[in-house]
């Protein structure tokens, strides 16, 4: 038996601080001035206590190219091309370092769960499921790591991605992703969607798909969400749907976006957007008012969407910045998003921690409550409200009851 004791955490602002015990690695009690002994006694001394922060979309096989080939452009499609011409030199040990380097600093700064998407295609193959899988296998007491068959290159425009999605499922990949707009006509997006569904289906896997990427709505095959909510409504796959990007929200008018909004919600997708690099890659054409390129975040959730983020790139040709700190990432969508205020903060907090955890299909273990799995972040901070502008450390890392990440600021000498 195994057992910790967290003293004085703060776990909600409008609540007196609380002690948490953990028992071989599971959450066993919650209250003031708790007796259970603990083989480790950390004093939180009113520090923030969130449970561990969910990555929930980032392709850590793409990772540090920036500086092999910069995006010169900006855009979009310069980034995947780039990519494309990259992936031709990858090799295992190439990957494996990149990838690896995004696993660490994320730990570091209290993810403890993450969703990867590696390129399935017919250039880089299932090299990076491979590296991916073998990454899950080490850092399986550090990281829990779903791992998704993303057909970058699209489907029908790519020789042997399906059958490799499928090699990829029976390897051990956990979802099925997609990549509707990058077919070379509205018909091969549509087709697009009918064989990731029927993948999905078939294997009984959630489905992750990156959608309507753009800043304006004149392109059809970024124009695909509704399809997507009735497509999921008539499968029954409600709550099992989570879609990136989806930046042509903000480009449709309000009172037309509201019905999508609620569609979206009765079907019970998620939506992810991707703040570094919507913000980075949108609105390139605009001289003036330039756009902020993002899916309308606050107004999703007065419609009680499912709403996450996540830091999709670092620093490659999609996204040349990141150090894996879902904080920072948060900092930014709330600025962009005009979510300033102490609750709108705090929901910032909630879209990389219980909303991720709903889109991931986790929420039955994930939280602070008794009975749930003890993954902990005690943050150097007093208040949920302040965590995103405080952008404070990880004093500790907790998975499954044992401290992973021990750290404190260290303090310049004058």
């Amino acid at each position: 038996m195994t057992t910790l004791l967290l003293k004085n955490a703060r776990l909600k602002d409008d609540q007196e601080l609380q002690d948490i015990w953990v028992e071989d690695g599971w959450i066993r009690k919650i209250g003031k001035e708790l007796k259970e002994p603990g083989e480790r006694v950390i004093e939180c001394e009113g520090r923030v206590v969130l449970p561990g922060l969910i990555e929930g979309h980032i392709h850590p096989d793409k990772a540090f190219l920036e500086e092999r080939k910069p995006n010169v452009s900006g855009t979009l499609e310069e980034a995947i091309k780039n990519t494309g011409e990259l992936k031709r030199e990858y090799t295992y040990e190439d990957v494996y370092e990149r990838a690896e380097k995004v696993l660490n600093w994320a730990i570091s700064k209290g993810t403890t769960v993450m969703r990867a998407h590696p390129d399935v295609d017919h250039i880089e193959k299932l090299l990076g499921v491979e590296v991916l899988l073998d990454l899950k296998k080490k850092y399986k007491d550090k990281i829990d790591l779903q791992i998704v068959v993303f057909p970058q290159e699209g489907i029908l425009k790519s020789d042997g991605t399906l059958e490799r999605m499928e090699e990829g499922i029976q390897m051990g990949a956990d979802v099925v992703g997609g990549c509707p707009y990058n077919e070379k006509t509205l018909a091969d997006s549509h087709a697009h969607l009918e064989i990731v569904f029927d993948l999905a289906e078939k294997h009984g896997l959630p489905l992750d798909l990156h959608v309507d990427f753009a800043d304006h709505t004149e392109d059809p095959r970024y124009m695909l969400t509704e399809r997507i909510c009735d497509m999921t409504i008539e499968r029954s796959m409600q709550g099992r749907v989570t879609l990136g990007h989806v930046t042509t929200l903000g480009s449709i008018h309000p009172e037309e976006a509201s019905a999508l909004f609620t569609k979206i919600a009765e079907a019970g997708i998620t939506i992810m957007p991707l703040p570094a690099t919507d913000v980075y890659l949108n609105g390139r054409n605009d001289e003036k008012n330039v756009r902020r390129g993002m899916a309308p975040v606050l107004h999703m959730l007065e419609h009680g969407v499912n709403v996450a983020f996540a830091s999709n790139n670092i620093r490659n040709a999609f996204t040349p910045f990141g150090n894996a700190n879902l904080l920072l990432i948060g900092y930014l969508l709330a600025e962009t998003q005009f979510m300033g205020s102490a609750d709108q903060q705090r929901s910032v907090l909630d879209m990389i921690t219980y909303n991720a955890a709903k889109c991931l299909g986790i929420e039955e273990t994930y939280g602070i409550a008794e009975g749930k799995k003890a993954d902990l972040v005690v943050f150097d901070t007093k208040k949920l409200s302040d965590v995103i502008q405080d952008q404070p450390i990880a004093n500790f890392v907790i998975k499954a009851g044992i401290v992973i990440v021990e750290q404190s600021i260290t303090k310049i000498v004058e």
